[in-house]
């Protein structure tokens, strides 16, 4: 285990960091306001809205939070067409990621509405298609990855089950990677229906619901974690497993037989929405940037420390990551097996 010190360079070796992240995106909108009084049309509170938000969801939660760290992400998506996509666009050249949006006509553009009243959520309306891209959108897409594979010895799978990963996308992806001189590294972040895909990647990043429903296992004790863990390798075939375990912090898998534990670093939690986001979009950017996968994973456990503090999905800046590292002690990281 390294020192504070050169945990902290590790953080300053993010900038300008290559990660190609391709999933599903969506707008998160939330709508603020008061409700006061009882509709006379039904009975339903009215509420009256005050203010709005927009900001980047599913795989762009992940791409900004790559570029909040001093990364350089660029994400590769499909939407649709029209004003969805149009806002989409706009959010993601506010924040500076580099994008490239394949606009379906016959799609929807994915949004979550959140109608909030009092800092109460009162309902939440989505608009999505969920159906497999395939075909000529298929290879379209393909074609985009193509283009930029080579360029990036890091690429984030970002699976929110809304159509982009399929058995066949997966496979492709695989097979470009592998023709690389330079084979990039493939990190997933999973959806539990779509577990048996990921065949063969580098490294998945299930929570333990999720390594729990992928393997068929329970995950309640240590023991339980091992053998879960074992028969996702067995069914997979996957390099590495790095299992978040919420207030029990992480475990990862270097092989079947090599596991370490990283305690949690949360001091306060608020809301773990979005924390997977950070924890893949933080462990693979530090890969990116040289790092060992154990290191990697501490700086990752840090980083979730810090957006679980606040409310909503956020993100963590090198200078906030760098302070909590400073301030918090050293996880005692501890081999399981």
């Amino acid at each position: 285990m390294v020192n504070k010190d050169t945990l902290a360079e590790r953080v300053d070796s993010f900038s300008g960091s290559k990660v190609l992240i391709i999933g599903d995106i969506m707008i998160d909108e939330y709508l603020m306001g008061s409700a006061d009084r009882i509709s006379p049309e039904a009975p339903v509170p009215v509420v009256h809205v005050s203010s709005d938000r927009h900001v980047l969801g599913g795989a762009g939660n992940v791409a900004k939070n790559v570029c909040t760290l001093g990364g350089a992400p660029k994400i590769i998506t499909v939407s649709g067409a029209g004003m969805g996509a149009d806002l989409l666009t706009a959010l993601l050249d506010s924040e500076g990621i580099e994008h490239d949006i394949q606009q379906i006509g016959t799609r929807k553009t994915t949004r979550k509405t959140r109608i909030l009243a009092s800092n109460q959520q009162m309902i939440r309306i989505d608009r999505e298609d969920t159906a497999s891209i395939s075909g000529n959108d298929l290879d379209q897409l393909m074609e985009r990855v193509e283009s930029c594979i080579a360029e990036y010895s890091v690429v984030i799978v970002s699976d929110y089950g809304k159509g982009i990963v399929s058995k066949e996308f997966m496979e492709r992806l695989s097979f470009l990677c592998e023709a690389q001189e330079n084979q990039p590294k493939i990190f997933v972040d999973p959806k539990t229906p779509n577990f048996k895909l990921y065949q063969n990647v580098f490294i998945l990043t299930p929570n333990s619901k999720e390594t729990s429903e992928g393997a068929n296992l329970p995950v309640g004790s240590q023991k339980e974690i091992l053998d879960a863990g074992r028969e996702i390798f067995r069914l997979l075939g996957c390099d590495k497993l790095l299992t978040t375990l919420g207030p029990l912090g992480m475990a990862l898998f270097d092989d079947e037989n090599t596991v370490w534990h990283v305690p949690t670093m949360a001091q306060e939690v608020f809301d773990v929405t979005g924390a997977g986001d950070t924890v893949i979009a933080t462990a693979a950017l530090a890969v990116a940037s040289g790092c060992s996968l154990v290191d990697s994973c501490v700086l990752a456990n840090y980083a979730a420390g810090v957006v679980v503090g606040h409310v909503g999905a956020a993100s963590v800046t090198p200078d906030q990551l760098i302070e909590t590292i400073q301030n918090l002690p050293l996880p005692p990281v501890e081999k399981w097996t």
